[in-house]
């Protein structure tokens, strides 16, 4: 397992280098160029900026979350064509600076949906919450403006450039059933998996936040049965899955290792994260701690050591403990503290395999 941490830039992120390189195991950064619409170039002079940053603190940059898709890829309008071409032509400049896997997700609209960013947990921290009443009763434009509200940082998955045509997006969508999603994810994978095996960088896709459709809009990247077929729409060892637990793990039908244990050849990335679920569909996110929420965080990280995971991992959002003032959900303490739970429970792991072979 190869720790990362996900940082979000200069000038965009409460949570320094310095402090990162404090945190035992990390290896490397998780980044993106956050400013760039879906659907553009990026230029290869910013992207070599990042690797200039991160190699003055030992950092490498082998994973990026995320290189969006843009809309017109998931409707499959015929625009499509000029934004994989934009697509394909970024994963050729991400390979010139050592990328390995690009992290990216086709959730229609919205990457992930929260009702609240501060909920106060029972020891006085506050986390991100799920609602379900809520979302199914609100309007989202309430919604993207309760986000849109956070102005101290960006909100990757709500950028206002995309969500301005929120209601034309709706439309467009409207027309759109859950197979359509999947024919024009996989028109996008058989243009996009081909120059990745060329570049040697790993796709892989994030599972939709929550794993059900909100609003109307269809999601397929919910569930065990989904990502097999996924997997099999271009089957290749590039062709693979940001296997997320917390998402995943909203749905207690979701057994996460077993999940692992199917898929761990084709898991270049995973995230690995706690939540509480509630019997009314609610939601939580707690710390990294198995006692802690409804996800056995235990079982999954054996599920990896068993499989001889090798690919890169990242505590996913955290707490906000300690009065920390951060972006919601990537703070530096309780990401730090969860890195550390996820180390204890591999060395032991580790120590336990070696004390059975001697």
């Amino acid at each position: 397992m190869r720790m990362v941490f996900r940082w979000f830039g200069e000038g965009n992120d409460a949570v320094s280098l310095d402090h990162i390189k404090q945190i035992p195991g990390v290896e490397g950064l998780v980044w993106s160029l956050h400013d760039i619409p879906a659907g553009e170039e990026w230029p290869l002079e910013r992207i070599e900026e990042v690797k200039q940053q991160a190699d003055k603190h030992g950092f490498h940059i082998d994973v990026v979350e995320s290189v969006n898709i843009h809309e017109d890829i998931k409707l499959g309008l015929p625009t499509r064509d000029k934004y994989i071409e934009n697509y394909k032509r970024t994963i050729e400049k991400l390979s010139k600076v050592g990328v390995k896997v690009i992290c990216y997700n086709f959730m229609p609209v919205f990457d992930w949906t929260r009702t609240d960013l501060f909920k106060a947990l029972d020891d006085g921290s506050t986390a991100l919450f799920y609602e379900k009443a809520k979302v199914e009763n609100m309007d989202p434009i309430e919604l993207v403006e309760k986000i849109a509200s956070n102005q101290d940082f960006t909100m990757p998955g709500w950028e206002p450039e995309r969500l301005k045509s929120l209601k034309n997006l709706f439309d467009a969508y409207s027309k759109v059933s859950t197979e359509d999603l999947w024919n024009n994810l996989q028109y996008f994978l058989e243009q996009i998996i081909p120059v990745a095996e060329v570049n040697d960088i790993k796709m892989a896709i994030h599972p939709d936040d929550p794993p059900w459709p909100i609003f109307g809009l269809p999601r397929v990247i919910t569930s065990h049965e989904n990502i097999r077929r996924f997997l099999k729409l271009v089957d290749s060892p590039y062709n693979g899955v940001t296997l997320c637990s917390g998402s995943l793990g909203a749905n207690p039908e979701n057994d996460i290792p077993a999940m692992v244990r199917e898929f761990a050849d084709r898991i270049p990335f995973a995230h690995i994260r706690n939540l509480k679920r509630f019997d009314n569909g609610d939601f939580i996110e707690t710390s990294h701690r198995t006692a802690d929420g409804s996800v056995d965080i235990t079982n999954i990280v054996k599920a990896y050591h068993d499989s001889g995971f090798t690919g890169y991992a990242r505590p996913d959002h955290g707490r906000h403990i300690w009065d920390e003032q951060c972006r919601p959900g990537y703070g530096l303490y309780d990401r730090a503290l969860g890195i550390m739970y996820l180390w204890g429970l591999w060395d032991a792991m580790e120590n336990e395999k070696q004390s059975s072979t001697k």
